[in-house]
């Protein structure tokens, strides 16, 4: 857990995440093992009660991953999960079962998550009977009210989910979510598959049925319209990591952290006149297999902290340097055939590769100084020897800073507890809001 991080732990915490991981190991024999994949990795978060925590990403980020884990789902790696003080990653058997009443989750797709054999009471009144609630007749009459509560009728009992539109069968699953009566939901992107006006009713039926049984939420989305109107807080989330947490409104009005800054950038301006500044992100989120040693944004980030040598180094020509590295290390991940691994452990060297080329398209015209051509040009050499890995620390250990180097800290950014995990909150380097506005160049 983060030292720097605020604490909000106390009678007015529902969940508590200390340090969670979640690795999945496909195995593998011996040097031809594969990495676990990191889908979450080393998270820590409240959830107040009573509050709805937002849950945003890109997709793959490890939002569905977190959700599932937090109710037991799926099994943490390592870290702690404290429900009510309760550690839950250590239940099982009875004892989890008894637990599962007081979490449910809402799943993304409407369609696909309800049994079209069923009957809509059958699939409400489906967790009543795997928890042996009350009498059977009792258990209809809850099912009968909750079609009520979440807007449908009471003979929709006996019909069966193809008979309902997307927006209804969304409602379906929020019923037979709150048939228990828990006290926690996940909602994972429970609007994203429905129309626009269909989700402003699915969202104000979760507002009010939050207010009348006191419910917390977790909810999960990438629509950051929809997380800006529904939640308290919003946690961002990148590569298993939580980039920055805090208070939805200073979040959008101010976000803190490189991220975030770019991934609101996105959102489309409805004011065709007003000023856009867009930031787009080069590439493509690194494999959780191998995620980058220092900071998880660093592949990416527009802001990113350049060593004090090439500060004054053309903005362009760094982008290319920094898209150069990313090929090289891609090179370095890349799944080699079974052959390509005896051939190294023969001591023979693999194919003829096509690096040249690649360094010629990414640096063609372009006014290279001489002395990062001579960096690149070596780092050629080794990817053409068979050697990317040589190549990616060569040019790591050439043109790398802390953003690559360390993995920051979770840095406070204001007295409402809100925190950013960037290298930029430390008092040597401009914040990265400040750089925000010349998001290729360094202090």
């Amino acid at each position: 857990m983060n030292d720097s991080a605020p604490s909000t732990t106390g009678e007015n915490t529902l969940i508590e995440l200390e340090a969670v991981k979640k690795y999945y190991d496909n195995g593998g024999l011996g040097p031809f093992g594969r990495p676990p994949v990191k889908a979450v990795d080393d998270v820590d978060f409240e959830i107040r009660r009573g509050e709805t925590l937002g849950l945003v990403g890109e997709s793959g980020s490890g939002k569905t991953t977190l959700g599932r884990t937090i109710l037991h789902l799926e099994s943490a790696t390592e870290g702690t999960i404290r429900f009510d003080g309760q550690d839950i990653t250590v239940i099982s058997g009875s004892d989890l079962k008894e637990w599962r009443q007081n979490a449910q989750m809402v799943f993304q797709d409407p369609e696909s998550s309800l049994n079209d054999r069923m009957t809509i009471g059958q699939i409400i009144r489906e967790p009543l009977d795997a928890h042996n609630w009350k009498t059977p007749p009792q258990r209809r009459d809850r099912v009968r009210n909750l079609l009520s509560r979440v807007g449908l009728k009471e003979e929709h009992y006996a019909r069966y989910p193809h008979q309902f539109s997307g927006g209804q069968r969304q409602r379906i699953g929020i019923a037979r979510a709150l048939a228990l009566e828990p006290e926690f939901v996940v909602l994972d992107e429970p609007v994203s598959a429905l129309d626009v006006s269909v989700q402003a009713q699915v969202l104000n039926l979760l507002e009010d049925i939050q207010a009348e049984f006191g419910l917390t939420y977790l909810f999960i989305a990438h629509d950051l319209s929809v997380v800006r109107h529904i939640t308290d807080r919003v946690a961002v989330m990148y590569l298993g990591n939580i980039m920055e947490l805090g208070p939805t409104e200073e979040i959008f009005e101010s976000p803190a952290n490189p991220y975030t800054i770019s991934l609101l950038s996105a959102i489309p301006e409805p004011d065709p006149t007003s000023e856009n500044n867009q930031i787009t992100l080069r590439g493509t989120p690194p494999d959780p297999r191998d995620p980058p040693d220092g900071c998880p944004f660093s592949t990416r980030c527009p802001m990113k902290i350049r060593p004090p040598e090439y500060r004054t180094v053309d903005d362009d020509v760094w982008e290319r340097i920094e898209t150069f590295r990313e090929v090289v290390r891609e090179r370095a991940r890349m799944n080699r055939s079974i052959i390509d691994r005896f051939q190294e452990r023969l001591g023979l060297t693999p194919g003829v590769t096509d690096i040249e080329v690649v360094a010629t398209d990414i640096f063609e015209d372009h006014a290279v100084p001489s002395r990062i051509q001579e960096h690149i040009d070596i780092a050629v050499k080794h990817v053409a020897n068979g050697n990317p890995g040589e190549a990616q620390s060569y040019l790591r250990e050439e043109f790398g800073s802390e953003c690559d180097l360390e993995s920051p800290r979770d840095h406070k950014v204001s007295g409402s507890g809100r925190t950013s995990h960037c290298h930029r909150h430390r008092s040597e380097y401009d914040s990265p809001t400040e750089s925000s506005t010349h998001p290729l160049t360094s202090e």
